[in-house]
């Protein structure tokens, strides 16, 4: 039986927004997993590029060969659809499969511990008082669930506009995300930003600009498991204004 390559417009209706996965035709392992509406889910089949699904996709065909297209779950609305679709990403591991990016909003709504779900819907807040003036505040974008302690600690170190000044008297640095403090380091020194990873591939232009800008990255290690008990888990949301971006905040300027 020849592989479908398109829904005709009674299913489609019937469908609404779905979530899909692609799975070798082997194997059965899945390698991407998208969401949509219509004929989407085909989309990927006739599309070009470099990236590691297409060449996947190029390399079944070479040998005469379809993925397996399924259907995980439809009959959605599209903001239950981006949720599934960051569920199934998170429980196959973003690094199992192509996609580029996790799902929709999944820091916020995807894979979390049960202790972490709680701390945020029933959070300890911390008042102005409570962070010693030996802290900076660095609020991360790209956390989530599962990162390693390496590239948290690598997210949460680099390349961040401060003032020379004032970082000599920082002795813990803060990692922030969504309000919540997920780990406290105890900084060894500040340096130049670029300068000390090995980890994560840089662009010689990012790196230009970020020392043009003056930008610094610090080295440390995870502060001693008492600090970690006093911060983490904690809500820091109060001490932020409304709309307020710059990502960096020195906790003797919250007195």
């Amino acid at each position: 039986m020849s592989q479908t390559t398109k829904f005709p417009p009674n299913i489609i209706q019937e469908l609404k927004y779905y979530v899909y996965i692609y799975s070798d035709p082997d194997t059965g392992q899945p390698f991407y997993i998208g969401k949509g509406s219509g004929n989407r889910c085909f989309s990927h089949l006739s599309q070009e590029g470099d990236s590691e699904k297409i060449a996947i996709l190029n390399d079944l065909k070479k040998q005469g060969k379809t993925p397996k297209i399924e259907i995980l779950v439809w009959g959605l609305d599209e903001a239950t659809a981006l949720k599934v679709e960051a569920a199934a990403i998170d429980l196959i591991g973003i690094k199992n499969l192509t996609n580029i990016q996790k799902g929709h909003h999944s820091a916020l709504y995807g894979r979390i511990d049960v202790d972490e779900l709680c701390h945020r819907f029933n959070p300890e807040e911390l008042n102005r008082g409570d962070i010693p003036d030996n802290c900076l505040l660095i609020r991360v974008k790209k956390y989530h669930y599962g990162m390693t302690d390496l590239e948290l600690y690598d997210l949460t170190r680099r390349a961040w506009k401060v003032r020379q000044d004032r970082i000599q008297k920082i002795e813990y640095v803060l990692s922030v995300y969504d309000g919540f403090i997920l780990a406290v380091y105890k900084v060894a020194g500040w340096y130049p930003a670029h300068s000390t990873f090995n980890t994560i591939p840089v662009s010689d232009a990012v790196k230009q600009h970020d020392i043009e800008k003056h930008r610094m990255e610090f080295v440390g290690q995870l502060a001693p498991s008492s600090i970690q008990k006093q911060f983490v888990g904690k809500s820091v949301r109060k001490l932020y204004k409304q709309g307020e971006a710059n990502p960096v905040k020195y906790s003797e300027s919250l007195k």
